[in-house]
């Protein structure tokens, strides 16, 4: 009897899921730093302070306590209380406790929202440019990302480009505001109109809120406090930009039933909870006073029009952005190849940016510049761009 055999190969929901480019160019940076070469790094997408030290001193006081044992998979209660104190004050939303699940990073979250409700072959909207590990996420729970043009959209009507653009097997629309890389902040009118479209075609919402609180035009909004909304979204949130945790993993979900369940098995049978000591100091970071974050905000949009006034009077037009801590110019006076534009600023200019064809067919002939830096570099690169342009 002959056994046939299969071989050794992936599982193939891995098939599309690729690495970031954004990982690449990083790469690329710190070669040329290692070679002693200065580098302008408008690529990262982290802020330009430190975690707190208040933040940082209950982490450790965490350990001084011990407290390094297991903590319930969904977060520890203090978290959790907080969390829903934070959210029904500032995002309007009527949450329980049971309704909030702590995870590693705003990332998980998402990871766990695409898996708990997608099934192989459905199709996801998302609003294109759009950050670039979502279509992966999507793809890895063998499902499509469906691309619609922001731009269009707004012109257009949302209610009208969201159905151009869906399927039959469109399963929920991923609406991240402040967006990334743009910038774009949807009003509550375009917010209005996202819901009713979700409640007419029975869609569930994936929100993505990790630039809450970088808004500089207009005001943030949640679109799960809208009538009708909280039952079908699931919105996820970071403390990576508000309290700089980049590398600390924290971050939050919020949904009703039946979501919560499926995020639960999907976070207890992934990480089985975020670490300990990091937990408690996402309870002290929920204590910041809201002027310091306001004051931080301040500081970005100093940044932005910096950094946007430079960009447009070297000839690469660029609309200030209305949150989050990108700009997002025009460079086809470098190259109508977004790709080959990036390539050609860090080689010959050392500015390190993100092309922006990584983020969707709406991104192409544009470059991603995070602004999340010092003063003074964005002056020596708004300078290091005019001579280059120049020449």
């Amino acid at each position: 009897m002959t056994t046939k055999t299969r071989g050794i190969h992936l599982a193939h929901r891995l098939d599309e899921v690729g690495f970031s480019d954004i990982v690449q160019i990083r790469n690329k940076v710190m070669a040329l730093k290692a070679e002693g070469q200065q580098v302008h790094a408008f690529h990262g997408g982290e802020p330009f302070f430190e975690t707190p030290e208040a933040i940082k001193r209950a982490a450790t006081q965490a350990l001084t306590d011990n407290h390094t044992h297991y903590a319930p998979s969904s977060g520890i209660l203090p978290l959790r209380e907080a969390l829903a104190q934070k959210l029904v004050a500032k995002n309007k939303l009527s949450v329980s406790v049971d309704e909030v699940i702590v995870t590693v990073g705003g990332t998980q979250g998402l990871y766990a929202a695409f898996q708990s409700i997608l099934d192989p072959g459905e199709d996801v909207l998302v609003f294109d440019p759009y950050w670039t590990p979502i279509s992966d996420l999507i793809r890895g729970a063998q499902a499509r990302p469906l691309l619609v043009p922001s731009v269009t959209a707004r012109r257009n009507g949302i209610r009208k480009t969201l159905a151009q653009f869906s399927t039959p097997q469109t399963r929920a629309i991923y609406y991240n505001t402040p967006q990334n890389p743009s910038g774009l902040v949807f009003t509550r009118a375009e917010a209005e109109e996202v819901a009713a479209f979700a409640i007419e075609r029975d869609l569930i919402v994936i929100a993505d809120e990790a630039y809450e609180d970088l808004v500089y035009e207009g005001t943030h909004f949640s679109i799960a406090s809208l009538p009708g909304m909280a039952e079908r979204t699931i919105t996820c949130f970071t403390f990576s930009k508000s309290y700089a945790m980049t590398g600390w993993r924290a971050g939050y979900a919020v949904a009703k039933e039946p979501f919560m369940t499926a995020l639960r098995k999907i976070v207890l049978y992934s990480t089985n909870g975020v670490t300990t000591p990091v937990q408690y100091a996402m309870v002290e970071a929920l204590k910041t006073p809201e002027s310091e974050i306001t004051t931080r905000r301040e500081e970005y949009l100093q940044r932005r029009d910096l950094l946007v006034a430079g960009l447009n009077e070297a000839g690469l037009p660029c609309e200030p952005p209305a949150g989050a801590f990108y700009a997002f110019p025009n460079v086809e006076k470098i190259s109508r190849n977004s790709r080959e534009a990036a390539s050609i600023l860090l080689e010959k200019a050392h500015i390190a940016t993100i092309h922006g064809s990584v983020f969707g067919a709406q991104g192409e002939g544009h470059l991603r510049f995070g602004y999340a830096v010092s003063i003074k570099e964005i002056k020596d690169c708004v300078s290091a761009l005019r001579s280059f342009l120049k020449s």
